[in-house]
């Protein structure tokens, strides 16, 4: 329902009255966290026992340090645990849906906020040499594109000059500065069994690379308000890119159910040239009849964790690539939940690594 941040932020509001952002939440932690680390060297005399420490820090996320547990005695970590752990729903055991901390229920006042989480984070991506763009590693760009917005959305029109937008989901156009802080990494191979594992599938397109292209997006998807049918109605999708060179782009989106592809759609868009960058444009696309009659069954579901019961096991593998060579330019997995915030649709953004 929030990432860790958001809920940070929710419970400074509460207990406080103070507004503080997710990105100022983030920020102030890795403050503190370089703060402990340097307390925590302070007081270890031995050097042997000092490279041992830091060794030992060096794996912990910014939350991990901050806590207050971490700096004590520790026994060796634990292996990574799953996104997903055990088999699917349909089949012997069950499945826990992406989950970047512990949560509390929204109705509640949240307790002190929890240090656990449901997968072993990993070390942020370290900066180069030299300094790469501000947008690279805080959104989703590779070397060669970078996604500036995407939405999915249904648009009525209530007479012959007015129109309404509903977005399900929607990721905006941002200005990321360097004080904000890199994407949050998770292992790919946590969520390999909820896409294809043919040709195209995500680990086939993961070991082809380029590494620094792949992305996980978690949707809080908005459902609120009543859907329409008839002539006054559509269901379209936008997006739209920026590039580093002037080439057409090939767009798939594959949406898959239980790991298998159901429908796949493959989009074609030339570059236009804007203030020095080729940009690409994917304007109002039809929404295919499956995921229409799709939205319109979970909608009619009575209950949210029915809706986010069915959405387990539903996600959509989009990689854009370069028509002429075939080279993955981005390549991005979405994964679903019903959001429950009256602020609608929400997101979260991570770098797929495999370490």
């Amino acid at each position: 329902m929030y990432g860790r941040n958001e809920l940070i932020a929710r419970y400074i509001k509460l207990r406080t009255g103070k507004t503080r952002t997710r990105k100022q939440v983030s920020s102030h932690i890795q403050v503190l966290a370089r703060k402990r680390v340097r307390e925590y060297q302070t007081g270890i005399k031995d050097q042997v026992s000092k490279d041992k420490a830091l060794q030992t820090v060096a794996n912990l996320s910014s939350a991990q340090i901050v806590s207050a547990s971490v700096m004590k005695p520790q026994p060796p970590f634990p292996p990574p645990v799953r996104f997903w752990p055990g088999p699917i729903p349909g089949q012997p055991g069950h499945s826990q849906d992406i989950k970047p901390f512990a949560q509390t229920p929204y109705t509640t006042l949240p307790a002190p906020v929890p240090t656990s989480i449901s997968y072993e984070a990993l070390p942020p991506h370290r900066p180069s040499a030299v300094a790469a763009p501000v947008w690279q590693d805080r959104t989703i760009a590779s070397d060669k594109l970078r996604l500036l917005e995407y939405s999915a959305f249904m648009e009525t029109q209530r007479d012959a000059d007015t129109y309404s937008k509903h977005l399900f989901v929607h990721i905006g156009q941002s200005s990321p500065g360097y004080s904000d802080p890199v994407l949050e990494s998770v292992d790919v191979r946590q969520i390999y069994d909820k896409f294809p594992e043919k040709k195209g599938g995500l680990k086939e397109l993961y070991e082809k690379g380029p590494h620094n292209a792949f992305f996980l997006v978690k949707f809080w998807a908005d459902l609120s308000g009543d859907l329409e049918e008839g002539s006054g109605v559509f269901y379209g999708v936008s997006s739209q890119y920026s590039g580093t060179e002037n080439i057409t782009i090939s767009v798939s989106t594959k949406v898959c159910s239980f790991g298998k592809q159901v429908v796949e759609k493959v989009e074609t868009e030339y570059a236009r040239m804007e203030g020095g960058k080729c940009v690409f444009r994917i304007h109002r696309s039809p929404m295919c009849e499956y995921m229409i009659n799709f939205i319109h069954k979970l909608k009619h579901l009575p209950e949210k964790y029915m809706m986010n019961s069915v959405l387990e096991n539903f996600t959509i593998l989009q990689v854009v690539s370069n028509r002429e060579t075939q080279e993955t330019l981005l390549c991005i997995a979405f994964v679903f939940e019903v959001s429950t915030s009256e602020h609608g649709a929400q997101y979260h953004v991570y770098r797929l690594v495999k370490d």
